[in-house]
């Protein structure tokens, strides 16, 4: 399976974030057990090690903490972020002075094993559909500060981003059109708004929750509409209609969609699937890092 690229956004989100990581577990004196029982010229060797099967995500988040302290030399890959692994199986190898790796190993397994739940979490959903049209997107549902390494992890499990943030995409929502309701058209007035202000090329999604509500945004004709909330019925009758009114804007399915409800959603033929769970509650996959019992001499 091919590389997912590690793009300059992410690179600087971890590089961002790992300083700050290593401040608060360092503070400004390191590592004052290691420094108490492991002589300055210790050294010694580690594999880090898949306790679960999952789907990796943050090799590259490695290399730049092994970088961090040091140990590029030697630090080795052994998968390439999106490869599957099994109880057991080693994912990277590192050595070199113990005090370095010590002060390295919570921080670089915390990045390792969140972002491997990201990718491990949305593989499960995109294996969910497979066999359908629809593609499994993320959302804006981050943790803040973390975005463009958690969407690089949903890309690591073979999902698809949507907008980064507020600042790519128009996607006008219940909020939004509350404001304009007492216009009468708020959903007209909106997507004509968005369409005069918004800088040419850019997509505009509109949020619907009702039939009656898709029915008047198919007449606009917006690049997307987002059918929030409808049940596979509803969400089949939503892709009927807009087959028939309006076959080139794509149908997009939201609201609390789990591993158990997204294959009979997928299956009406909606094209994406939007999931906040993805980064909102994937659970960290089980990581560790095993010393070798006998370490290289001293």
């Amino acid at each position: 399976m091919a590389a997912v690229e590690f793009d300059p956004a992410a690179r600087l989100n971890a590089e961002t974030l790992m300083e700050l990581a290593f401040s608060e577990d360092l503070g400004g004196i390191g590592d004052l057990t290691a420094d108490a029982i492991i002589p300055v010229h210790g050294r010694g060797a580690a594999q880090f090690v898949a306790r679960k099967e999952g789907v990796i995500a943050g090799i590259p988040v490695l290399q730049l903490a092994a970088e961090r302290f040091g140990l590029p030399t030697f630090f080795q890959p052994l998968v390439q972020d999106g490869d599957r692994v099994g109880p057991g199986d080693a994912i990277a190898s590192i050595a070199g002075p113990m005090r370095a790796m010590l002060a390295m190993e919570r921080t670089a397994l915390n990045f390792l094993q969140r972002l491997s739940g990201i990718a491990t979490l949305t593989a499960r959903f995109v294996a969910e559909v497979a066999d359908t049209p629809a593609v499994i997107l993320d959302t804006r549902k981050t943790t803040p500060g973390w975005r463009a390494l958690e969407k690089y992890a949903v890309r690591c499990g073979r999902g698809r981003n949507h907008r980064i943030g507020l600042y790519d995409a128009v996607l006008i929502k219940d909020n939004h059109l509350a404001w304009l309701a007492e216009q009468g058209d708020p959903i007209g007035v909106a997507i004509a708004a968005a369409r005069t202000h918004a800088p040419s090329g850019t997509t505009i999604e509109i949020e619907v929750d009702t039939l009656e509500q898709l029915d008047r945004a198919l007449e606009c004709r917006p690049d997307i509409i987002l059918v929030d909330n409808l049940g596979p019925e509803a969400l089949a009758e939503a892709v009927r209609r807009r087959d028939a009114r309006a076959p080139q804007v794509l149908l997009e399915a939201s609201g609390g969609i789990t591993l158990a409800t997204v294959r009979d959603l997928a299956r009406t033929g909606v094209d994406r699937i939007s999931v906040g769970a993805l980064t909102h509650s994937a659970p960290a996959l089980d990581i560790g890092l095993d010393f070798e019992t006998d370490p290289p001499p001293r």
